[in-house]
């Protein structure tokens, strides 16, 4: 259990302390996890639509439920041979096919709290496809337990594991880092520029660390598997210091 400790100035001004900050992370982690859902529910991925078209129904169902205005970055749907790229970018868009496997990347900000969540979905029965998107949560949950048992890991180390742990799998990590900080909107620590904004080669400071402002930094883990020859991946992302799934 986070200890209470001292509050820091939240960006819209109002001091939080590390406890109201834990606590409004998971809530908004699973307010998107029930978007998720609530995509799935209504059938919002389909064939023959476009990722596009895809992407506004989703950005027009988080307003429904959850009035959300803003998405603190560009909201990604992929769907076939466009589930290899890495977020950075930006394939055109295309209509997806009855077979395909689909991956959704939303970062919504609930209240001026940022989310970052990523699933896989698949249509039609083809078992690599469900094997692959299966495997997502496994190698999340094998990456987090290797977090969890190494107090010191840095960015580079679990970002080394990760990616073991998808080839021991007997797929290709698809990504050049594994995951980011995360925290209030707008989180000006995730810099390009700063490598130990990321869970990545060269991000070797401790991961459980405080920030310039004295808070503690929360992380994202992204696992990103592909397969290149079937020209297929998958995603999944979501908080890895919190457990949105407890309590």
């Amino acid at each position: 259990m986070l200890g209470t400790g001292p509050a820091y100035p939240h960006p819209m001004g109002a001091p939080v302390d590390e406890d109201t900050r834990a606590r409004e992370l998971v809530a908004a982690e699973r307010k998107a996890v029930a978007l998720f859902d609530e995509v799935a529910r209504r059938g919002i991925i389909a064939a023959g639509e476009s990722e596009r078209v895809v992407s506004d129904r989703v950005r027009d169902l988080a307003h429904e439920l959850f009035g959300v205005e803003r998405h603190w970055h560009k909201r990604v749907v992929r769907a076939g041979p466009h589930t290899l790229a890495p977020y950075k970018e930006n394939p055109p868009d295309r209509v997806i096919e009855p077979d395909d496997i689909v991956f959704l990347d939303l970062g919504p900000i609930f209240t001026d709290w940022e989310a970052d969540v990523g699933r896989t979905f698949v249509l039609g029965d083809d078992p690599v496809k469900q094997r692959l998107r299966d495997d997502l949560p496994r190698i999340f949950a094998a990456g987090r337990a290797h977090f969890d048992a190494r107090p010191d890991i840095s960015g580079a180390e679990l970002y080394a594991h990760v990616v073991g742990l998808a080839e021991e799998a007997g797929w290709e990590f698809g990504g050049a880092h594994s995951g980011h900080l995360v925290g209030e909107f707008p989180h000006e620590l995730v810099d390009g520029e700063r490598i130990d904004s990321y869970i990545a080669p060269g991000s070797n400071h401790p991961m459980r660390r405080t920030d310039p402002s004295g808070r503690r930094c929360h992380w994202i883990l992204e696992v990103h598997l592909v397969d290149r020859e079937r020209a297929i991946g998958g995603f999944l992302e979501q908080l890895l210091t919190l457990d949105s799934s407890e309590g």
